[in-house]
């Protein structure tokens, strides 16, 4: 008998593993405990945030990457990158470039993806691109003065110490466990050489994409408790009108762009955005729409559009289901998934280093928005969380998150995933709880 079921397994091995799977699949189902109030609400909270994410991150955060992202791939001088970020480049230099172009986007987790995927995909060595792909969520300026000041001062400073020694340190070590990959993939990059972007000087190409970082960056500037920053947050929307109009004028001087279709998209935004003051994501999406849709019809700039599209289909599916996985297993912050939230709060009461590594286990999982790891962090230290514990999702928790991950494995492949989150792990663990135990 086992050897009959042996040799139909070996004479049709696809057939039965779709048939394992079909039963594996009806198992989960039937056993689903459906009905109970825990699980409902976990079910709930995962469409709340997906939908709470769908609202607030993918028209102002996501499409705006996917731009630059696509803009970096069409037209972004591949001897800049390899000059500047590629495995070959002074490492000071890469890790210095990689640290400071993430510092001054301050985005989450997510909407650095795009841009991450784009500055690899153009050439830049392994160990610059991972420094800014921790250093855009993690070395948030505001989001450490928030820290400091919400927390206190000394948190916030072992935060801004932490995340940048993390950036460079984590992208150093990639760098030299992949180094003999990195430089056949440097070599097969020197062959490929295109040159994309070589019509136009740097600084035109610098400036193009300053002005797109700039309306990603004021687009999505958040409410904080700070005069300076309140009196930036009330001009958001004319500083992005500023600057796409900024945009506008350099594609037609520069691109040879067409002025009527464009005077079309701004009349448009501008209508929409009188009528319907109290949604400024329609104007932004039409804009964005408006621009893909005359790059796509111009055979010059067509590979723009393309280049974005591929991000886009690729990046997004895994993040929405990522952040559906996630607000089930946690929910959104203030509110509890599948997992009770006492059990996370006793399991990190207190400085242990098994409290600390949980802590930046959940903090890689969970999804952290800009600033929200603040007001959440409190809440736990509230509930007697340790200091150490604190410190370890500070550092672990804005620059990961699950759907994050699924889609780091699909630009970098699942080893290298795992050995940078692992990092990214390994060492906020290690600072949470030298910092709890010691100071």
């Amino acid at each position: 008998m086992y050897t009959q079921i042996i040799a139909l397994y070996r004479a049709n091995p696809r057939e039965v593993k779709v048939l394992l799977l079909m039963i594996a699949a009806f198992l989960v189902i039937y056993f689903l405990p459906a009905g109970t109030e825990r699980f409902d609400n976990a079910v709930l909270e995962a469409i709340r945030l997906t939908n709470w994410y769908a609202r607030e991150h993918v028209i102002l955060c996501l499409l705006p990457a996917f731009l630059i992202a696509g803009a970096m791939a069409a037209y972004l001088s591949q001897d800049a990158v390899m000059r500047y970020l590629g495995p070959d480049a002074s490492k000071p230099v890469a890790f210095s470039v990689a640290s400071i172009s993430g510092t001054l986007l301050a985005v989450c987790s997510c909407t650095v993806l795009p841009l991450f995927g784009g500055i690899y995909k153009r050439g830049a060595g392994l160990g610059a691109a991972i420094a800014f792909l921790y250093s855009g969520p993690a070395i948030n300026v505001m989001a450490v003065v928030v820290t400091a000041k919400v927390l206190g001062a000394e948190i916030g400073i072992a935060r801004a110490v932490g995340a940048i020694v993390f950036a460079l340190v984590i992208g150093t070590i990639m760098h030299l466990i992949y180094r003999k990959e990195e430089a056949l993939r440097s070599t097969s990059n020197k062959r490929g050489f295109t040159g994309g972007g070589g019509d136009k000087s740097m600084s035109i190409v610098a400036l193009f994409f300053a002005l797109m970082v700039g309306i990603l960056v004021f687009a999505n500037w958040a409410a904080a408790d700070s005069h300076v920053w309140m009196q930036i947050y009330a001009w958001k929307w004319s500083i992005t009108a500023f600057l796409s109009i900024a945009l506008g004028i350099l594609l037609v001087l520069k691109w040879q762009w067409p002025v009527l279709p464009l005077l079309l998209v701004a009349v448009c935004v501008t209508l929409f955005a009188i009528m319907i003051p109290s949604v400024p994501e329609l104007p932004f999406v039409i804009g964005i729409g408006g621009l893909m849709l005359i790059s796509s019809l111009r055979e010059q700039d067509r590979e723009w559009a393309l280049q974005s599209w591929d991000f886009a289909k690729q990046i997004m599916p895994l993040l929405l289901a990522g952040v559906f996985v996630a607000g089930f297993a946690l929910g959104r912050p203030g509110h509890e998934g599948i997992i009770p939230s006492e059990w996370v709060a006793a399991a990190v009461g207190d400085n242990s280093f098994l409290s600390t590594i949980l802590a930046s286990v959940l903090g890689a999982l969970m999804y952290f928005s800009t600033l929200t790891e603040v007001p959440i962090v409190e809440a736990l230290l509230g509930a007697g969380m340790g200091k150490g514990p604190a410190l370890a999702l500070l550092l672990a928790g804005p620059a990961l998150s699950l759907p994050n991950m699924l889609v780091i494995r699909t630009i970098l492949g699942t080893e290298k995933t795992l050995v940078y989150c692992a990092l990214v792990v390994v060492m906020a663990t290690i600072t949470g709880f030298i910092y709890g135990n010691w100071w």
